[in-house]
């Protein structure tokens, strides 16, 4: 495939190798092309708006929700489930914005994952079908105010039984979308047993407190809260019946983990794609910089990290789908997308000067996301911490 016929308008950008082409069946590669279409039509006009405002427009999902990107016509149940599937989708969403992504991501990985695998048979059959239309919307809550890294064995928020119902009580931080959410999957500690369990807990539940958290210098269009439960009262029917103790929030995550490491993937593309449409047309002594060799070299660079980290999401993805689910791999390509996405949206900017600084040319957008991703979903010294232990036996975490 050669790199001059690509265009931004395709929906992967720059994949020199034709990943999605040798990888995803035409189905699956049309109803990604329609997403493509859709946000460079509806949702790219909108973002430099709700990046300077911080605002996520209900435009964006309303151009998303009716593509059924769950559920896509014409695609095989098995390929529309896969993690390849939905990492291409989490690719493309990214390319054009990562909070876009991390919105969609939200809903059709973290919480659809923890009800699908955390959930009774009963509880996935009354809600998958829901989840995936958005008729349900829903959040995945975790992380603490004092808990983040440590979470595994730090969690404080409470849970005590109380005849046929819980009570919470205690405190969840950077719950993304919480405030447009109808449940909020909310793990806490058993006061009984110690071990951690999951709660589908209405967001308008008495008790629940959301505070949008501000001033955020990345993600700015994604809303993110804290949000505090005092005496909050849930069923047993509304306890996810699979999930009993740490080891089965773990192996919910150990499913998710690939969803960050393709957007971290994927705004690769958005910065790369920016800053060639960029080098293009500005002109410095008497033509365009694209024809710089400085230029040109930042350019390869970009290329070959994006290729690097699409090749490695890519193999990860196939790989879980054939059931092989290594945690070690997973926050190898965490740690190494989010790396080497660093150094591409540095690269975006540089190549646009001082214009590089301005949410009109969209690389700044990237530039400010990438450091969000660097950090979100396993930090990078975490994920670099899991691959040590692998390789030599001994956990280093403490």
């Amino acid at each position: 495939m050669s790199l001059v016929t690509l265009r931004s308008t395709e929906p992967f950008g720059f994949d020199p190798l034709g990943l999605a082409e040798s990888h995803l069946s035409e189905a699956a590669r049309g109803t990604l092309a329609r997403l493509g279409d859709v946000l460079d039509r509806e949702v790219r006009p909108l973002l430099a708006n709700a990046w300077e405002t911080a605002t996520m427009p209900a435009a964006i999902l309303d151009a998303l929700i009716p593509l059924d990107l769950m559920h896509p016509e014409g695609v095989e149940p098995e390929e529309a489930d896969s993690s390849l599937f939905s990492g291409f989708r989490n690719f493309v969403l990214a390319r054009t914005d990562v909070s876009v992504a991390t919105l969609y991501n939200a809903q059709s990985g973290l919480f659809r994952s923890t009800v699908a695998l955390g959930g009774s048979p009963q509880q996935v059959a009354a809600l998958d079908a829901r989840i995936a239309s958005f008729d349900v919307r829903g959040t995945f809550a975790l992380t603490e105010p004092g808990h983040g890294s440590d979470i595994a064995g730090g969690l404080a928020t409470a849970a005590r039984r109380d005849g046929e119902d819980w009570v919470i009580d205690g405190a969840k931080r950077w719950i993304g979308g919480a405030g447009d959410a109808d449940l909020l999957a909310v793990f806490a500690r058993d006061v009984a047993d110690g071990h951690v369990k999951a709660f589908l807990v209405p967001r308008d539940a008495p008790g629940v407190t959301l505070t949008r958290i501000e001033g955020k210098v990345s993600l700015r269009p994604m809303q993110n809260y804290t949000i505090t439960f005092d005496g909050v009262r849930v069923a047993e029917s509304s306890r996810l019946q699979r999930v009993d103790s740490w080891r089965d929030v773990a192996r919910i995550l150990r499913v998710m983990r690939s969803d960050v490491s393709w957007i971290a993937a994927g705004l690769q593309a958005g910065a790369l794609e920016a800053a060639v449409r960029y080098v293009r047309e500005r002109e410095q002594f008497g033509r365009p910089i694209g024809g710089f060799q400085l230029i040109q070299e930042k350019l390869a660079r970009m290329l070959g990290n994006l290729t690097a980290s699409l090749t490695l999401v890519t193999r990860l993805s196939i790989r879980q789908d054939e059931g092989d689910f290594v945690d070690e791999n997973s926050a190898l390509a965490k740690m190494q997308t989010a790396l080497l996405a660093r150094e591409t949206v540095a690269l975006a900017r540089e190549v646009l000067g001082g214009n590089g600084i301005l949410l009109e040319h969209d690389a700044a957008r990237f530039f400010a996301d990438a450091e969000a991703v660097y950090s979100y979903e396993g930090t990078h010294e975490i994920n670099a911490l899991i691959v040590g232990r692998a390789l030599t036996g001994e956990a280093a975490f403490t």
